[in-house]
């Protein structure tokens, strides 16, 4: 059986997946998650519950969660291009990568755009702004770790990188990435620029209309 994704092209956690994917040319199908698939929609939700995509079946086990995900692919599906180095020590700088642009880039974005979608009166203006705060110390350490490297972890790309290319592409459309950290926009550059990111990018391109905050008329 072949690798079932169940996941959505606007989706920064599937984004990050299905780059991964695509560096390694892994064969796989897509389960498109929408609202009028109920059929898919049900077969999602039996497998995981929680309903949070994507989520991989690969013959009879369920893996969730895009970095283990990421890590399951490497275990059992490596390719030419490994994302994860095989010295476990040489590991921890990517995984730790990988958690920090999930944790400090995505969920603070994530937290803003969700606000959006609350009533007006629900909305949580003391939590957004903490959320813009933590972008801009996210966006200057970055900066600093980023001087002198064409990834994120030096100059291979990585699980890190495909977690970065979706984080920072929707965090500077929700709170840019000012010019004072220029290797951080220099990166992001870099990262839309590899043909990966821009196929998922260029999936995506049809649901923007579908960003809470308004999509930009860029990138």
């Amino acid at each position: 059986m072949s690798l079932q994704l169940y996941a959505h092209p606007f989706s920064s956690y599937s984004q990050k997946v299905l780059i991964a994917l695509d560096e390694n040319e892994t064969p796989f199908t897509l389960r498109l998650l929408s609202s009028e698939d109920t059929k898919t929609g049900a077969e999602f939700a039996a497998l995981w519950p929680l309903k949070r995509f994507p989520v991989l079946v690969d013959g009879a086990e369920t893996v969730v969660e895009s970095s283990i995900i990421i890590e399951h692919l490497e275990l059992h599906h490596p390719g030419p291009r490994p994302l994860l180095p095989r010295q476990p020590k040489q590991a921890l700088p990517v995984r730790a990568m990988d958690r920090f642009f999930d944790n400090y880039i995505m969920s603070p974005m994530m937290r803003i755009v969700f606000d959006r979608i609350r009533p007006a009166e629900d909305r949580d203006a003391l939590g957004v702004a903490e959320a813009r705060a933590l972008l801009d110390t996210a966006y200057q350490w970055l900066d600093g770790q980023l001087a002198g490297r064409d990834w994120a972890c030096g100059g291979d790309f990585s699980m890190a990188d495909c977690a970065a290319a979706p984080s920072l592409f929707y965090a500077d459309w929700v709170h840019e990435i000012d010019a004072a950290f220029p290797h951080t926009r220099a990166y992001r550059a870099r990262l839309l620029a590899r043909p990966s990111v821009a196929r998922a990018v260029e999936a995506a391109r049809p649901y923007r209309h579908l960003f809470p905050l308004g999509a930009p008329d860029r990138d």
